[in-house]
């Protein structure tokens, strides 16, 4: 079934109230523009400063006033494999609390949908790929960023666990890696295809025309764009009852993963930002540095066989967000 059919009756009524955490960052942007695209006209925001997630207080009287119907989970603290092991405690901290206020809140306050966001570091290091859903918790994970994943599972195990015992609607969509508008270009935070893009445009005006380059460049990343991304939840969020019913068994966690089902190697993505940003100069791998996960390539059938297709070709993407920021990279 297409996207378009879903969306001509969609579950969600256009004036629904749709509480999106997290509306700033890389993910919670793309789906309030995704969800205005769609016609929705009545989003609760709130900044940081306006809303402390970590505030199990402010949380709970920011429901109550506003009463949500629906709620997109897309808050959380996040960073690449640099930020992961440097602040560890930070990541399972405040990400298992942010979880824990909102799940407790929304179901306090009789929210009908929530999507929880995580992401594919979720799964095993050594997974098989593509990584199908059912691989959940079957092996160690990748060590470099094991207390954010660990988080991510516990969100999963909550939405699991608030559907069993109280009747509620609650869906885990783990994306793939993203990148899109807004991503974060900061060298010691960010993930692979941004720092390749800021590495890119420093190689360009430094004296020795090097672009370096962490690890073997064997590793295989899959991409989705971040407005892919938002098509996809306005998509699972609108399914009818019987659809979204079926992540809401008793036997496996409703969870669903989001990507494009195919993968580059880091090696490929370099070369990829490197010829969109017209960068001639030599790469240059450094094997001191870890490589992370060997592979992450999502199976992403289960959500192909609902009729959702992305739509933005990688060298597409990834030479809009260049013009987007290339001035800033290279300023």
């Amino acid at each position: 079934m297409s996207m378009e059919k879903i969306m001509s009756k969609p579950y969600m009524p256009l004036d629904a109230r749709i509480y999106i955490a997290g509306h700033r960052g890389l993910v919670g942007s793309a789906i309030q523009r995704g969800l205005i695209k769609a016609g929705y006209t009545n989003l609760l925001l709130r900044t940081r400063s306006e809303l402390d997630l970590l505030d199990p207080n402010a949380v709970r009287a920011f429901f109550e006033e506003t009463r949500p119907e629906h709620v997109v989970l897309a808050a959380a603290k996040v960073g690449g494999i640099m930020a992961n092991q440097t602040y560890p405690a930070d990541f399972i901290r405040e990400n298992l609390v942010i979880q824990d206020n909102v799940i407790e809140a929304s179901y306090r306050n009789g929210v009908d949908r929530l999507l929880f966001l995580g992401s594919s570091c979720i799964y095993p290091k050594l997974a098989p790929q593509p990584m199908p859903e059912s691989c959940l918790m079957t092996g160690p994970l990748e060590p470099t960023n094991r207390p954010y994943a660990m988080a991510k599972i516990a969100g999963i195990e909550m939405c699991w666990s608030y559907n069993r015992q109280f009747g509620t609607h609650y869906l885990a969509a783990m994306p793939t890696n993203l990148y899109g508008p807004g991503d974060n270009f900061d060298p010691a935070t960010s993930h692979v295809l941004p720092a390749l893009m800021r590495k890119v445009a420093v190689a360009k005006t430094s004296s020795n025309g090097e672009l370096v380059v962490w690890g073997t460049g064997t590793p295989r990343r899959e991409l989705l764009h971040s407005d892919d991304l938002a098509r996809a939840c306005v998509f699972l969020l609108n399914l009818d009852e019987a659809k979204f019913g079926s992540f809401l068994s008793e036997e496996s966690p409703p969870l669903i993963n989001i990507g494009t089902g195919e993968d580059v190697t880091i090696r490929e993505l370099a070369e990829l930002v490197a010829r969109v940003a017209g960068f001639q100069g030599p790469l240059v791998f450094d094997t001191s540095k870890p490589d992370g996960t060997p592979r992450k390539l999502m199976d992403v059938s289960r959500l192909k066989a609902l009729g959702w297709r992305p739509t933005i070709v990688l060298e597409q993407g990834i030479e809009e967000i260049w013009n987007l920021v290339k001035d800033e990279l290279t300023a």
